[in-house]
């Protein structure tokens, strides 16, 4: 007997004020929460390096506001581009729209590369360190997010008849992987705390770019094997030889992490003081 979807509100809360009408999704709360998480984290990180060295905790109060940046531009701009193109192509004025839902975690990905590196570079702190320390966070919003994705039962995975499969609203009547929840799991518990013992070790964090080229891997590596239980986005479909476009944005993941991590454990790093944290 396949499971049945929860039946869960998308709406969190809703009120009326004067004459208008105000709803506040999950979808919505679990960014905020995703964000306030993942600020608080980094902050306490800061704290594992020795006095003086950058990025400190100021630091990170500064680039919030440049992650969130990254993460919604580049999210919105990801979709556009990678996964209904046409369809803004010919109505562009859509792709203003992001109440109507649609972003790319890869997207929002390249979006933080580029804060990161412009931030790094006006503050004149270290890129690497400072990308140590984000990308250990970003899980907690991967966790949350994915969650949201179940709750609004969207994101669903394949037609399955293993005893997990659950029908959902809009996945027809026959039984799927819920592909949120693993995604939650892996991309979001097990990949946090990877990542969370890699720069909790004093040798591994003293060489600067192993845990960010972790989680490139990491990511990459398990968002690729989720995506053989996920039902591939309508309006892409499979692409060659039953490959889907979140496998081949993976692609590239992968190959910049082996490439960081390899680089990093070849240089010659010595341990971090406050005279070489600036670099």
């Amino acid at each position: 007997m396949p499971l049945r979807f929860p039946n869960i509100d998308p709406i969190a809360v809703s009120f009326d004020v004067a004459q208008f009408h105000f709803q506040i999704h999950w979808y919505a709360l679990a960014y905020l929460a995703g964000f306030i998480g993942a600020w608080a984290l980094a902050v306490r990180l800061t704290k594992l390096y020795p006095a003086g060295t950058r990025p400190q905790g100021a630091d990170i109060d500064d680039f919030l506001t440049w992650a969130i940046l990254g993460v919604l531009l580049g999210g919105r701009i990801g979709y556009v581009l990678f996964y209904n193109f046409s369809q803004y192509w010919d109505e562009p004025l859509e792709a203003l729209k992001i109440w109507h839902g649609g972003m790319s975690f890869h997207g929002g990905a390249l979006g933080v590369i580029l804060a990161l590196i412009l931030f790094a570079y006006f503050k004149k702190i270290s890129l690497l360190r400072l990308a140590d320390i984000v990308t250990v966070t970003v899980p907690i919003g991967l966790f949350l997010g994915r969650l949201a994705n179940f709750v609004n039962g969207e994101l669903y995975g394949r037609v399955t008849d293993a005893p997990i499969g659950m029908i959902f609203p809009h996945g027809g009547d026959e039984p799927r992987h819920p592909s949120q929840l693993y995604e939650a799991a892996g991309e979001g518990m097990v990949l946090f705390f990877i990542l969370l013992a890699l720069i909790l070790t004093p040798k591994i964090r003293q060489r600067p770019g192993i845990v960010c080229g972790a989680f490139l891997l990491g990511y990459g590596v398990i968002r690729g094997l989720i995506e053989f239980f996920r039902e591939p986005d309508i309006q892409l479909g499979f692409l060659f030889g039953g490959v889907t476009m979140g496998q081949i944005l993976c692609i590239p993941m992968i190959a910049a992490g082996l490439v960081l991590i390899m680089k990093s454990l070849r240089a010659e790093n010595g341990p971090i003081t406050p005279a070489s944290a600036d670099h």
